[in-house]
């Protein structure tokens, strides 16, 4: 992948991670593996449905309430995973923008 992202949460248990394929500033490609709760497996999912065909700067205007108004909310005591869909898609394109500093 060109931009990788991880991003866990201690308390419950969750884990994402996001792998972004861009060209020409655009998300070409987004995949995702996700250890958790349903709830965070659909907010991984559907941070992908959003971000791909975006440019980088629009994926990183993505935000949880972005995913969970797109899945038509979450339970509350959910709604962290969103929280940590949009944070792994944001290291995955940070991740990306290093890699590019450094070539």
């Amino acid at each position: 992948p060109d931009g990788y992202g991880k991003v866990g949460n201690p308390v419950c248990g969750d884990l994402m991670e996001i792998f972004i394929r861009v060209k020409e500033n655009v998300i070409e490609d987004i995949r995702f593996r996700t250890f958790g709760c349903g709830s965070a497996i659909a907010t991984s999912s559907m941070v992908t449905d959003l971000a791909k065909g975006k440019t980088l700067e629009e994926a990183m205007k993505i935000t949880r309430d972005d995913v969970a108004t797109e899945l038509e909310g979450l339970p509350p005591k959910k709604m962290h995973c969103s929280n940590l869909a949009a944070d792994a898609l944001h290291a995955a394109i940070e991740d990306y923008r290093e890699k590019q500093k450094k070539e």
